[in-house]
């Protein structure tokens, strides 16, 4: 089986094939995803999107981190981060 590498909020992060953008931030052990608009922390909560606690911006757009496949290259930020983090 083989994988990859994003970034996320500029920190190289390893996943496995298939493995979505939450799965494998919970498995570098990254537990906070941001903030909310109310300033309350996000995170994976769910797995399944139906919470969308899990948002993050991958090329400028809201994406559900758990249900969102981890591709080899991707620039992955906090919900919260106004634009992307150059890697």
């Amino acid at each position: 089986m083989t994988g990859g590498t994003f970034s996320w909020n500029g920190r190289d992060v390893a996943f496995r094939a298939g493995e979505s953008i939450g799965a494998a931030l919970a498995g570098a052990g990254v537990d906070a995803l941001g903030h909310d608009p109310a300033g309350r922390a996000t995170r994976w909560f769910c797995g399944i999107g139906a919470c969308q606690n899990c948002l993050v911006r991958v090329g400028g757009r809201l994406v559900e981190a758990c249900l969102t496949p981890a591709e080899d290259g991707l620039v992955v930020v906090s919900a919260d981060v106004a634009e992307e983090i150059d890697r």
